[in-house]
């Protein structure tokens, strides 16, 4: 363990430290201050620390006067991110299949307001692109209660094993799920939906994102029904949702390509006379209903 009595120390001098420190994954950090210090900083800006230099905050401890920050690095090279691309780089085997979205707070609380504010609960016919397992519809059946068993889903991934299991988890003959190119959504003549849902899939390599979301929005969503995009703002390291998105040759978090998209889907869907809200933290969420 390395530890740094950071006793005085400004914000300045802890980033100036932690630029300073040469850690290996699993190692551990600790930086000591008195609890004055540390409740002026406030623990939310160490989690933010954590996040900015690939660390995983630990459990603080104390002795009554000084309070010690502990700190694991992560293991980079633990991230379906740096896996070699495959047809099942996200199938039920994969590192992809260790990420639970719904058990981080940040996700689970913006994707919940975006679902309520399409109307979620008055909707009779839904399709997720990018479904993998269906953590998503998930969330939805909690939200639904007992409409739940009314609504006709439609899941669509291009992973056959991670389809596989969203059928295991939702077995209702009006539970329809697809291992299938997004595409070539024509061929599978699914018909039209009152809301369409697509978190972290629209943005993958494989697809042209303008033209992918206005073929979406022409040929598969009803009159006066709703779209929800999510746009990953974060990497899954080692078991962590890192905040930032992050772009090749850059060291730290660059959203350009993030934020381009962001404003061609706003500005698509307000011609569209949609009102359209943007929330949502390490996932920002593009949420779209038709005025009137």
């Amino acid at each position: 363990m390395i530890t740094h009595d950071c006793t005085g120390f400004s914000s300045f001098d802890v980033l100036d430290l932690l630029e300073r420190i040469t850690l290996s994954p699993k190692d551990m950090l600790a930086i000591s201050m008195s609890e004055v210090e540390v409740l002026r900083f406030g623990y939310s800006s160490f989690i933010s620390l954590a996040e900015l230099y690939g660390m995983r905050f630990c459990t603080p401890t104390s002795d009554g006067k000084t309070i010690t920050l502990h700190f694991e690095k992560l293991d980079l090279s633990r991230s379906f991110h740096v896996e070699i691309s495959s047809d099942e780089k996200y199938g039920a085997t994969s590192s992809f299949a260790s990420v639970n979205k719904n058990s981080k707070f940040s996700f689970l609380y913006h994707y919940q307001k975006a679902l309520l504010f399409c109307g979620v609960k008055h909707k009779k016919r839904i399709l997720n692109l990018g479904i993998n397992r269906g953590d998503e519809f998930s969330v939805i059946e909690r939200l639904l209660g007992e409409k739940f068993a009314g609504v006709e889903l439609v899941g669509v991934d291009h992973s056959h094993s991670a389809i596989e299991e969203a059928k295991k988890s939702f077995a209702s003959p009006k539970h329809t799920f697809y291992a299938h190119d997004i595409n070539d959504l024509a061929s599978l003549g699914l018909g039209r939906f009152d809301l369409i849902i697509s978190i972290a899939t629209l943005q993958s390599s494989g697809l042209n994102f303008n033209q992918t979301l206005m073929q979406i929005y022409q040929n598969h969503l009803q009159k006066g029904g709703s779209m929800l995009l999510g746009f990953p703002n974060c990497r899954w390291v080692d078991g962590e949702m890192n905040y930032g998105a992050k772009a090749p040759n850059y060291n730290f978090s660059e959203m350009s390509l993030l934020l381009k998209d962001l404003h061609f889907a706003k500005k698509y869907l307000q011609q569209k006379r949609y009102r359209v809200v943007i929330s949502g933290k390490e996932y920002i969420f593009l949420s779209a209903r038709e005025i009137g």
